[in-house]
């Protein structure tokens, strides 16, 4: 029996060392060594899965006194065809486009074309990234059209990282739905979800101030079957000033959310597509605030005690809150809406 070990043709690549190669590299040099060592390509091109083609390239490369040999060329065609364009092309190009700053090769070709040059967009574009490389244009700065007052929040912040929700009024994410019965017509519901439990507490108002958001915060510690240790908010003006000192002063964390992360509050953001298209689509609706509250709060009811969830195993909230021992009494938030 014949037994050939690979590593005894590696023993002199196992002393020396080459920083300057690549680990890709270094499997070619150990390639075209086994090869010289054995002459047998199929086994070579089975160990390292290359082609013969590949093995034959780097063998006639291959030069036992220079290791670097092995490393990669630059594939760059050895002769490259020069631009013939027109000097008076380019300053054309260059012109219209310090005149345009933000037009590409497909407007300028039209420029380009009625000043009586015959080239194609393509051109236009070589041109343009030539002009570029030799600093002769460049892309504008950016100015902001639409500044924002940074305003610093009294008591609200970001929701630490290591802030651990695990029971019911943990963190309760809040925000407004914009209900449009009629032109012209506006109503602001606002929206409540306990993330845990899936608890939902709805109210409309006339307006989304901060006046109506803290009497909102009243009416949410009402209809919450659970102490709420912490709100979530967006950075919507509504939930500034007399929102956020009420919040101080009963002790009940805010959070707030970076700009543009509606994400973030996808709990309560699913609630009003919820609410939406199994209320206000289907139910002939009052459109006055003192009408629709009663009417939202029988939607309420049937949303938390009786429609089962999904992300709750098809139970109501209510079931979930008992299953965990919350005995939650029904008929003080809901005394005269059961049915």
């Amino acid at each position: 029996m014949k037994i050939f070990s690979i590593a005894k043709g590696f023993h002199f690549l196992s002393k020396r060392d080459f920083p300057e190669l690549t680990e890709k590299e270094l499997t070619r040099l150990r390639a075209v060594v086994l090869y010289r060592r054995t002459g047998d390509e199929k086994l070579v091109c089975r160990t390292f899965g290359m082609s013969r083609a590949s093995l034959y390239r780097w063998v006639k490369r291959f030069d036992p006194r220079d290791p670097s040999s092995m490393k990669e060329r630059s594939r760059r065609p050895r002769r490259v065809r020069k631009a013939g364009w027109a000097h008076a092309l380019i300053i054309a190009v260059r012109d219209f486009r310090r005149m345009y700053p933000r037009w590409g090769k497909d407007k300028l070709i039209v420029l380009v074309q009625e000043a009586g040059f015959s080239t194609s967009e393509s051109t236009v574009g070589r041109i343009l990234t030539y002009l570029k490389k030799r600093g002769e244009i460049w892309e504008p700065l950016r100015k902001a059209i639409s500044a924002r007052r940074k305003v610093r929040r009294c008591y609200a912040v970001r929701k630490p990282r290591d802030y651990a929700i695990t029971q019911p009024g943990d963190l309760v994410q809040i925000d407004t739905l914009d209900v449009r019965p009629a032109p012209g017509r506006i109503l602001k519901q606002f929206t409540a979800r306990d993330v845990v439990s899936k608890w939902d507490v709805i109210e409309a108002h006339e307006r989304a101030t901060a006046r109506t958001a803290t009497e909102f915060i009243s009416t949410l510690r009402r209809r919450m079957p659970f102490p709420i240790k912490a709100l979530q908010i967006d950075g919507g003006s509504e939930f500034f000033a007399e929102f956020e000192q009420h919040c101080k002063e009963i002790a009940i964390r805010l959070f707030v959310l970076p700009p543009r992360s509606p994400k973030l509050n996808g709990g309560v953001e699913r609630a009003n597509r919820t609410h939406t298209e199994e209320f206000y689509e289907v139910t002939n609706c009052a459109w006055t605030v003192s009408e629709l509250n009663p009417q939202l709060i029988r939607w309420e009811y049937t949303y938390n005690c009786i429609r089962p969830h999904y992300a709750l195993h098809h139970k109501t909230p209510l079931q979930f809150l008992r299953d965990r021992d919350i005995m939650v009494d029904i008929k003080p938030l809901y005394q005269s809406h059961m049915y």
